[in-house]
C-alpha cells in the first residue's frame, strides 16, 4: 500500500524489434518475439475484463485498476486517492477486518495496492483453487464497502498513511518530488501537487468525503480488471459475472484533458538537506503515455544516460570525474510524462562545470543524433528488459500490469504492441529529431539542485476548504446482472491447494573441477546462472573491510581484451546483464543471458570471472564511488542501522559485525591496493571448490558444451584461504540502548536486536515460525500494534536473515517521532509477552503462519531467479535438494507449544536497543524508560561524548 511514481514507461519494451546495426564483434541473432496474448469481454455494469493464459505456475494473478488517482483531487483534497486505497484494504460489509485476512489463509503472494497520479491498483496472485475467494474479496470491496468504513477506520488509515509521508520525508533528498511537481506544473494542473498529499488535507477529511469519493470513481464502469495465468476466457467469463455482474456502475467521470504543461524556457530553484554531496535534477514535460514520441525519447534516454556505457557516464563518470553517478529516463504519465537527468556531485566539485558538461553532452547527441551502434544497443537493451519483465505474471510490472496499464490509458490493452513497433522503426534521425521536439530550442527545462547543508522543511500548503462534492448521475445504458451468491455466507471456503513443484535439477561437473546444477524453465528465451564461491564479507581481513564487496563489484569494470567502457557496450548490445556481489558468507557472480545470445554472452560472463583487468584507473574511480555511497549510508537512517548494529551486537572485532551493506568504512576502502584485489580474485574465487548454478530455456547437453569451452581450463591462480572457524559470541547479558542523532528527523527508527540461530541450525524453522508471529508478516503482532492499532508507523517488522553463523534478530520500526518512547514501551511489551508464554502463540496465529509459508509455496517460484536462489541458499547450507519440502512439512507439523520454546530465544532483558533520531526530541523520553545504560553514538558507531 503506497504510493507509485509513474515507473519508467512499461513500453519501452521491445518484442519485434529490428536487429539494427551492430557493431562486427556485437552482432547477434534477431531477438525473439515474445507477446502477451489476451482476449478482453465487457460485463453490462461496465467492468472491463482481459485474459491472458500462461499455464507455468498453478496460480492466477488478479489484478484491478480504477482510473482514479491523485489527478482527480480537487484543491483542499489533495492525498485522497492514495488515502482511499488504504481504506480499502480495512475490510468489507462482508468481510470486516483485515482485508488480507483470507488471502493469508490461501497463501497468496505479490498482493499490494499503489496510487499515482493517474491510477489506484489492487493485485494479488492467488492458487488457482483459490480463484473464487479473491473475486469475492474484490468484488465485495467493490460493491460493499461503505457500511465498513467508519470514523475509527477513517483515523487510523489517516494516521497510518501521514507516517509514510514522514517515512519518505525523513530520508536523504525525500523533499524533491514535492517540489518538482510544484516546479514542473502551475498551480491548478493536476499534476502541481503531490500524490501523497499535504498533511493538512489528509487532516480536514472527513467521513462523507471519503464515502463520496468511493462513489464517484470506484464503479465497475471505472475499473480494469485483469486476470493472467492458470485460467481460460470462459471460466473467467463465468466466475467475474457470477461475483461483479450485480454491482451498480458509478457515474461516468471524464478525464482531465492531456496537459503537458511544457516549458519554453530554463529554471532553477536550490535547497539545501543533511546530505553529503549535491545532487542536480534537470527535468523536462515531455509527450504523454501512449505517444510514439515517448518511445522515441526512451531510446534516446538510454543513449544519453541509461546505462554504464552511455554519453553522460563516459563523459562525467570516466572522463572527467565530475559525479559519482548520473542517469537520464523517461516517466510515462497520462497527461504528459518527464524526461529527467540526475547526478550524485563529487565532494569538492563545483556543480556548475557539472551542470554545463550535462548540456554540452545533451546538446551534442541533440545536434547529431544517435550513431547506429548506439541505437542498435539500446534497443537491444530495452529489449531484453521487456523479456525479463513478462516473465512475471503479476506484480509491479509483470504482464496483468502491462495490460492493465495499457487498457486504462489507452482503451487498448495490447498498446504495447505499437511502441514495439515504434521502437523497432525508429530511426537515428527520427530519435534525433524526437529529442529536438521536446529537448531542443525553444523547451525549457526545470533544474533543481540540493546541496548540503540543514535540512530546510518545506512548508505545508495552507488549508484550502473545498468545494462540496457533486456526484453526477449514473448513465442509463448500463445494467446489472443476477447473482446467486449469498454474500451473508461469507468468504468462500478454498478446501484444496496445488501441489508444491520445484523443477528437478540435474548434475555434471566440469574439467576444473566446478560442479554445474541444472533447472530448466522454458517459458521465456532467458538463461541465468550464478557462480557460487565460499567466503564473502565475513571474510576480510580486520583492516581492510570491504574487500570482498569491492573486489566483487569490480568484476565487470573491464576484462580480457575490453576496457570497462567496452565491457559495458558489448554487454548492452548482446543485451545480457551481469555482475558480481559478496554476500556474508559466500560471494557470486551473475549472468542473465538472452538465448540467441548465450554463447557470446558466455564468453563475457567467463572474462568477467577469469581475466578481471583491475585497472589502477577504474580501482580509483569506483573508490569515490564507493566512498560516497558509505557518506550516503551514514545520513540515511536505515543505512546507519545496517553500520552500527551489527558491531553492537556481535561485537566491533567480530567477522559478522562490520557494516552489513558491506561497504567496509571510508578508510579501508581507501587503503586497498590492486595487490589486495588481485590476492582476492586468486583465492576467493576457486573454481575446483565452486559450483555454477543455471536455471533457465536450456538443457544439459547443451549448456554444458558451452560452460567446458569457456570455464573447462579455468583453475584458481592462488592458494586457497586458510578455512576460518567464526568464534563464539558471547550472549548479551542485559539491555543496552544506543541513541544516534539525526538533525531535524520528523520520524525515529527504532531497532531491537539480538542473537538467534544459525540457518544451519536445527532450531532455525522454529525460530523463524516465532518471527512469524512477532513480526514476520504484516498480520504480526508488532504491525498489527503500532500500524494498525495505533498507527504510529507505516509498518512493523522483525526477521533474522540467513547465515552460517549465528543471525542477527531484529524487530524494527520507524515511528512518528513524538511517540518514540511509547513505541519503544509497546515492542519490549510484545517482545515481552510472547518470549515469556505471557501471551503465547495461539493456535489460530501458528495456523495462519504455517499457511503463509506453506500455501504460498506453488505461487513462489513462478520466476527462474526465485528458483536460483533458493537452491543457491541450499548449496551455501548443506541442504538437500528436497529441502523445500522437508522445510514445509516441518512447519505444517509445528504446533503453537513448539512455537513457545522457540520463542524463549528472545531474551527482552537482554536486547540492544538503536534508536536513530532528533536527539532533542528522543533523549530525554527513552532515558526516561529505564530499559537499560544508554549511550550516544555517532554514525561510525562510536561513542559522543555528552557536552
Amino acid at each position: 500500500m503506497s504510493v507509485f511514481r509513474p515507473a519508467v514507461l512499461a513500453v519501452a519494451l521491445a518484442t519485434a524489434l529490428s536487429a539494427g546495426t551492430f557493431a562486427p564483434q556485437a552482432r547477434a541473432a534477431t531477438a525473439p518475439v515474445v507477446d502477451i496474448a489476451y482476449d478482453s469481454f465487457t460485463l453490462p455494469n461496465g467492468l472491463r475484463v482481459i485474459v491472458h493464459t500462461d499455464r507455468k505456475a498453478p496460480i492466477v494473478a488478479v489484478n484491478v485498476w480504477y482510473h482514479v488517482g491523485s489527478k482527480d483531487e480537487p484543491a483542499g483534497r489533495s492525498g485522497f486517492a492514495h488515502l482511499f486505497e488504504h481504506l480499502m484494504f480495512n475490510g468489507s460489509e462482508n468481510n470486516p477486518g483485515e482485508f488480507f485476512g483470507p488471502f493469508k489463509q490461501v497463501g497468496a503472494t505479490n498482493q499490494n495496492g499503489t496510487t499515482n497520479s493517474d491510477r489506484t491498483n489492487y493485485f494479488e496472485n492467488v492458487p488457482t483453487t483459490a480463484l473464487d475467494m479473491a473475486l469475492w474479496m474484490e468484488s465485495d470491496r467493490m460493491g460493499h464497502l461503505l457500511g465498513a468504513i467508519d470514523q475509527k477506520t477513517l483515523d487510523e488509515q489517516r494516521g497510518v498513511v501521514q507516517n509514510e509521508k514522514r517515512q519518505g520525508q525523513n530520508q536523504p533528498y525525500g523533499q524533491v518530488w514535492d517540489v518538482l511537481g510544484k516546479a514542473m506544473y502551475p498551480v491548478g494542473h493536476p499534476y502541481n501537487h503531490s500524490t501523497i498529499g499535504s498533511m493538512n488535507d489528509l487532516n480536514a477529511a472527513s467521513l462523507d468525503d471519503v464515502k463520496t469519493w468511493f462513489k464517484t470513481w470506484y464503479g465497475p464502469n471505472n475499473a480494469v480488471l485483469v486476470l493472467a495465468g492458470d485460467i481460460d476466457l470462459a471460466t473467467a467469463k463465468e466466475k467475474v459475472a457470477k461475483y461483479f455482474g450485480d454491482i451498480p456502475a458509478g457515474p461516468t467521470m471524464a478525464q482531465p484533458k492531456v496537459d503537458v504543461a511544457a516549458h519554453t524556457k530554463d529554471s532553477r530553484g536550490e535547497m539545501t538537506d543533511n546530505v553529503p554531496q549535491s545532487r542536480i535534477y534537470r527535468m523536462w514535460n515531455v509527450a504523454e503515455y501512449g505517444q510514439p514520441d515517448l518511445d522515441r525519447l526512451q531510446l534516446f534516454a538510454q543513449v544519453l544516460g541509461g546505462g554504464k556505457s552511455s554519453r553522460l557516464d563516459r563523459r562525467l563518470v570516466h572522463q572527467d570525474k565530475l559525479v559519482d553517478n548520473v542517469g537520464a529516463s523517461a516517466f510515462g504519465s497520462q497527461l504528459g510524462s518527464n524526461f529527467m537527468i540526475t547526478a550524485a556531485v563529487k565532494q569538492g566539485v563545483d556543480v556548475a562545470k557539472v551542470e554545463a558538461a550535462i548540456d554540452e553532452e545533451l546538446q551534442k547527441l541533440l545536434k547529431d543524433g544517435p550513431t547506429a551502434d548506439e541505437l542498435a544497443r539500446a534497443r537491444t537493451s530495452i529489449q531484453a528488459g521487456w523479456i525479463r519483465g513478462v516473465e512475471r505474471i503479476g506484480g509491479f510490472g509483470g504482464k496483468a500490469d502491462a495490460l492493465a496499464e495499457c487498457a486504462v490509458y489507452t482503451g487498448d490493452p495490447g498498446c504495447f504492441r505499437d511502441s514495439l513497433k515504434t521502437l523497432g522503426d525508429a530511426t537515428v534521425a527520427s530519435v534525433r529529431a524526437t529529442g529536438n521536439t521536446w529537448l531542443g530550442a525553444g523547451k525549457g527545462s526545470h533544474t533543481l539542485v540540493v546541496n548540503p547543508g540543514k535540512r530546510v522543511d518545506i512548508p505545508e500548503e495552507p488549508a484550502v476548504t473545498p468545494a462540496p462534492f457533486k456526484l453526477p448521475a449514473v448513465d442509463k445504458k448500463y445494467a446489472t446482472t443476477a447473482s446467486a451468491v449469498d454474500r451473508k455466507a461469507g468468504v468462500p471456503v478454498t478446501t484444496s491447494f496445488p501441489d508444491l513443484k520445484f523443477p528437478s535439477l540435474q548434475r555434471a561437473t566440469l574439467k576444473n573441477g566446478t560442479k554445474v546444477v541444472l533447472a530448466e524453465r522454458h517459458d521465456i528465451p532467458v538463461v541465468q546462472m550464478s557462480y557460487e564461491f565460499r567466503g564473502g564479507q565475513s571474510a576480510d581481513p580486520a583492516a581492510k573491510l570491504g574487500t570482498a564487496s569491492f573486489a566483487m563489484g569490480l568484476l565487470d569494470e573491464g576484462a580480457g581484451d575490453l576496457d570497462a567502457l567496452a565491457f559495458a557496450d558489448r554487454a548492452e548490445s548482446l543485451g545480457a546483464n551481469l555482475g558480481a556481489s559478496a554476500g556474508l558468507d559466500s560471494s557470486s557472480a551473475y549472468l542473465s543471458s538472452l538465448k540467441q545470445n548465450l554463447e557470446p554472452s558466455v564468453a563475457l560472463y567467463a572474462d568477467m570471472l577469469r581475466k578481471p583487468r583491475f585497472e589502477q584507473a577504474d580501482i580509483d574511480r569506483v573508490k569515490g564511488q564507493w566512498i560516497a555511497g558509505i557518506k550516503q549510508e551514514k545520513v540515511n537512517p536505515g543505512g546507519i542501522i545496517q553500520r552500527v548494529v551489527p558491531g553492537l551486537v556481535y561485537g566491533s572485532s567480530h567477522p559478522y559485525g562490520a557494516p552489513r551493506t558491506g561497504s567496509g568504512t571510508e578508510a579501508s576502502i581507501a587503503g586497498l591496493t590492486r595487490a589486495d584485489l588481485v590476492g582476492f580474485h586468486g583465492s576467493a574465487l576457486r573454481p575446483q571448490d565452486a559450483t555454477l548454478v543455471v536455471v533457465g530455456d536450456t538443457t544439459l547437453g547443451e549448456i554444458v558444451p558451452v560452460l567446458e569451452k569457456h570455464f573447462g581450463d579455468w583453475t584458481a591462480t592462488g592458494a586457497a584461504s586458510a578455512a576460518s572457524t567464526l568464534p563464539a559470541v558471547a550472549p548479551q547479558k542485559k539491555p543496552r540502548v544506543f541513541l544516534i542523532d539525526q538533525p531535524g528527523a520528523v520520524q525515529a527508527n527504532i531497532v531491537a536486536a539480538q542473537l538467534a540461530p544459525s540457518s544451519m541450525d536445527p532450531a532455525a524453522v522454529a525460530f523463524d515460525m516465532a518471527n512469524m508471529v512477532i513480526g514476520g508478516d504484516f498480520t504480526a503482532r508488532l504491525n498489527m500494534n503500532l500500524r494498525e492499532d495505533k498507527h504510529w508507523s507505516y509498518g512493523a517488522r522483525s526477521g533474522a536473515g540467513n547465515s552460517v553463523g549465528p543471525r542477527m534478530w531484529t524487530a524494527s520500526a520507524p515511528v512518528q517521532i513524538d511517540k518514540t518512547a511509547e513505541s519503544v514501551a509497546e515492542m519490549k511489551r510484545e517482545i515481552a509477552d510472547f518470549a515469556s508464554g505471557k501471551q503465547g502463540a495461539t493456535a489460530e496465529e501458528v495456523s495462519g503462519m504455517q499457511k503463509i509459508l506453506t500455501l504460498s509455496l506453488p505461487g513462489a517460484y513462478e520466476t527462474a531467479a526465485s528458483v536460483m536462489g533458493t537452491i543457491g541458499s541450499n548449496l551455501l547450507y548443506g541442504r538437500p535438494d528436497d529441502y523445500v519440502f522437508k522445510r514445509k512439512a516441518e512447519i505444517e507439523a509445528m504446533t503453537p507449544a513448539q512455537v513457545d520454546v522457540a520463542a524463549k530465544a528472545l531474551d527482552p532483558n537482554a536486547l540492544t536497543w538503536v534508536v536513530v533520531g532528533d536527539l532533542s526530541k528522543t533523549e530525554q523520553v527513552v532515558r526516561a524508560l529505564n530499559l537499560g545504560e544508554v549511550t550516544i553514538l555517532d554514525a561510525d558507531g562510536k561513542p559522543v561524548a555528552k557536552k
